[in-house]
Parts: structure tokens; sequence; C-alpha cells
């Protein structure tokens, strides 16, 4: 090759590095089958493609490499790279991944299968992109498991039971039930403090978060947010996670040390989930009944845009965030 072509080729890498976003947001379009990629700096969406039915929500693999999409009615995973959104891979028989999570140890996959009233675990095998989960246990839980999270040291994973309005724990190690816990109407998000000491729950059929002291197995407090309490995206800063207020259209900052509400954020078109830019200055939103991603700007608390998506917007992710804590 010559210096010229070597030249030209370098200057066409660049040219297209320039034009394509290195990151995009990603979006679940959750009543239509389909995810929107989002240039986020033109605030604009720039390509749409199939994907399993019902995606809801979505997480990055503890390696890196792959973005997890959960078909619920498909039963099925779509496998994404992060960076572009670009399918790498299809995993079928994985029913009704509505939530998935995995356990911070790595060891552990599980999903709650919301339809099906049941919460699976799955054997994480393999390295790399093409590892693979193993069924272990699916778990009957009454009624609806909605959201996860897990205890630091990997032992719990802890489930919202939306129509029986109750937080299960169930340990991973046998993957029994440890307890269950009645809480509000229609328990959705769920949270772990920074210290691991609380769970935050989203009573979405009331207008509250529930702390749980989930060693004592007891609520310790109610913070008032707003009607439909929701779902969390931590700040990134190790002390402050937002919640979406559903009915409400609001969006509430809560202090995780001090347990209290910090302000609201007025977000139309029933907010959902949540993503913070790795500045901590911009919020996207998915507003579930406006086809629509809301960009809010943090520092003024104010909604500044609306990007237009895909039929009921849930899950979103982008690469180049804040911290999840």
């Amino acid at each position: 090759m010559s210096i010229a072509q070597r030249l030209l080729g370098g200057l066409l890498l660049a040219a297209f590095a320039t034009l394509a976003p290195a990151k995009m947001l990603v979006v679940l379009n959750s009543g239509e089958a389909s995810v929107s990629l989002i240039d986020p700096q033109a605030r604009k969406e720039v390509r749409r493609f199939e994907v399993g039915k019902e995606p809801h929500h979505l997480m990055r693999t503890p390696d890196g490499r792959s973005l997890i999409v959960g078909n619920a009615v498909s039963n099925d995973l779509h496998f994404l790279d992060p960076l572009s959104g670009e399918i790498q891979r299809r995993m079928r028989n994985i029913a009704d991944p509505y939530q998935l999570g995995y356990s911070p140890d790595g060891k552990w996959f599980v999903t709650a299968a919301l339809r099906l009233d049941r919460v699976d675990v799955y054997a994480v095998q393999g390295e790399g992109p093409g590892k693979t989960f193993r069924p272990v246990r699916q778990i009957k839980v009454p009624d609806a498991p909605s959201h996860l999270i897990f205890s630091a040291d990997s032992s719990l994973v802890f489930a919202t039971l939306q129509d029986s309005h109750e937080v299960v724990a169930i340990r991973l190690a046998d993957q029994s039930i440890a307890w269950k816990l009645k809480v509000g109407d229609l328990p959705a998000g769920i949270w772990m403090t920074p210290d691991d000491r609380h769970l935050l729950v989203g009573v979405m059929g009331r207008d509250y978060v529930e702390v749980i002291d989930w060693r004592a197995q007891k609520s310790v407090k109610r913070i008032v947010t707003g009607k439909g309490a929701h779902n969390f995206r931590p700040l990134g800063d190790g002390r402050h996670v937002f919640v979406t207020n559903r009915v409400e259209n609001t969006v509430s900052l809560l202090d995780m040390q001090t347990l209290e509400k910090v302000y609201d954020i007025r977000v139309p078109n029933g907010p959902d989930c949540m993503e913070v830019s790795a500045d901590g200055r911009t919020l996207w939103v998915t507003q579930r009944w406006g086809k629509s991603v809301a960009v809010v700007d943090i520092p003024s608390r104010k909604m500044v845009g609306s990007i237009p998506v895909g039929k009921s917007p849930h899950g979103i992710f982008i690469a180049d965030s804040a911290p999840w804590k």
C-alpha cells in the first residue's frame, strides 16, 4: 500500500469517526418489539431495528462486552454491542425474562418472569461473549415478580411481587426462599443503598418509596415522592438516587444517607426508566406513554428536550454513563 493510499484511508476513518457517534443511547420499545439507537449529542434517533417481542429491561454484562436485552414474550435474550448497539447474538429458551440481573460475584444470572409468577436462577458458564446460562431452578412466587436487586455478598436476590404486594428474598446458594415481607400496593422498582443496609422499594400503587431494613426484615420508613413511584437510577455520586413517579409525572432525587427527598423534576408522559451521563449533568428518561425519551438538565432541574422513539419505551442504556452506585 502506497503512502498516499494510507493517508487517504486514515482520512476516511477519521471522517467516519466524526460522523458516527462513538456511543449510542439504546432504548427498548416494548410496545413494538424494537430497539431505537439515539445519537445523544444530536438528540435524534438514527436507527431502529427489530428484536424479540416485548423488550422491557436490559443490562450490561460484568465484563462490559455485551448489553443483554430481555424479550419477555418471545422468551429469549438479544446480546448487543454496548457501544454501537449492533446485535451480537441471540439466546433462546429463556422464559419470560421481564427483568434480569447478574449477581455481584458474576456466578448467577437471574430473571423475574412476571407473567409466569416465578424467579428463574441460572448458573453462568464460560468466558467472554460466548458464555451461556445453565438453568438451575425455577422458583414459584406469588404474584407477578417485577424487579430485582442483590445483596453485596451475592448471597441473596430480592424481588418485588407486584400483585401480592410483597418483597421476597431468595438464597442463591440453594435457591430457597429466605423470607417474604408485605409492603405497599404494587411494589415495582427496588434498589440497595450503597452501605448494603436498606432496600428502597418504589410503591407504584401509592406515592412513596418504602425503606426496608432487610436484615431485620421490617419496613423502617416511607419517603413520599409522588404517585406511581416506580424505578431507580443512581446519580453516580455514591449517595443520591433518582426515582420516577409515573402517575405524578415527576422524577425525585433521594438522599440514600439521610433517606429524605431532595427535590422533584417535572417529566410528563409516564416517566419510567432512566440513564445518567458520565459527567452527571444529563438525565435521560423513557416516557412510557409518549413514544419519547425526555432529556433533563440535572443542574437546572429542568426537562430541556424530548426525542421521539417507538411505542411504549422502557429500558434505556448508554455505555458512557455515570456509575451505578
